[in-house]
């Protein structure tokens, strides 16, 4: 579903990607792991195309969309879920899911999506009528999945989900991650709980200085210590 070829990005001089390459096929939950720094953040935000210096190549869905601008990714089914959440203040968690469908050829089934999406999330159906940026952390960030869910994306992109969350409120969230594979949902994860990340993942690239240093099944990773404490430790 997703192939990036030799992807490389710069933050100005910075050259920050040096020729990435990954695979992820439909169905699967692939994560990206390594140390701070390492450039993960970075290749989300290369491929959803918040990244204006980049070379290399990178299809999804069998059309090529480098070059091609974010709106245009998001019409071809690809969706994105930054760090920072980005929930708009002043609007309701009902509103801040409803911007999700705005741009969307699902719009007409704007209320179906509401109630399919709370039913998911049952902390934010009791919360629909509340202002998104009172949620907790948790909430915020369940939050800010279900806004990316609502236009039926094919693939998310998941940067940092777990990021300064409550072990019970990220073990729910992960939780939904499952559920959303086990709906046909795609998921491209940069997450730095390890051992979390590989519970839930087909398979896993490991990142480091922009470069990816590892790949295998989450399996096999989870029997490789050498590789988690060389690579994954913050």
């Amino acid at each position: 579903m997703l192939t990036v070829n030799n992807l490389s990005a710069w933050y100005r001089y910075s050259h920050i990607l040096q020729g990435v390459s990954l695979e992820v096929k439909q169905g699967e939950i692939v994560t990206l792991i390594g140390r701070n720094g390492a450039g993960k953040t970075t290749t989300l935000k290369t491929i959803m195309g918040l990244v204006d210096k980049c070379s290399g190549d990178v299809s999804f869905d069998s059309h090529p969309i480098l070059g091609r601008p974010a709106h245009e990714r998001f019409h071809l089914g690809l969706a994105y879920v930054p760090e920072d959440r980005r929930i708009v203040p002043g609007l309701t968690v009902e509103e801040n899911l409803r911007l999700g469908i705005i741009a969307s050829a699902s719009r007409a089934k704007e209320a179906q999506m509401i109630e399919r999406i709370a039913e998911t999330f049952p902390r934010l159906k009791q919360r629909l009528s509340q202002q998104g940026v009172t949620l907790s952390g948790g909430e915020q960030q369940m939050l800010a999945i279900a806004r990316a869910m609502m236009a039926e994306p094919k693939m998310i992109l998941l940067d940092e989900p777990s990021e300064g969350i409550m072990p019970i409120l990220v073990e729910e969230m992960f939780a939904q991650f499952r559920n959303l594979k086990a709906q046909g949902t795609t998921i491209l994860l940069v997450e730095q709980n390890v051992e979390l990340a590989l519970s839930l993942s087909d398979r896993v690239y490991v990142m480091d200085q922009g470069v990816i240093v590892h790949h295998d099944s989450a399996a096999a990773l989870i029997s490789n210590p050498e590789i988690q404490e060389k690579y994954c430790s913050v």
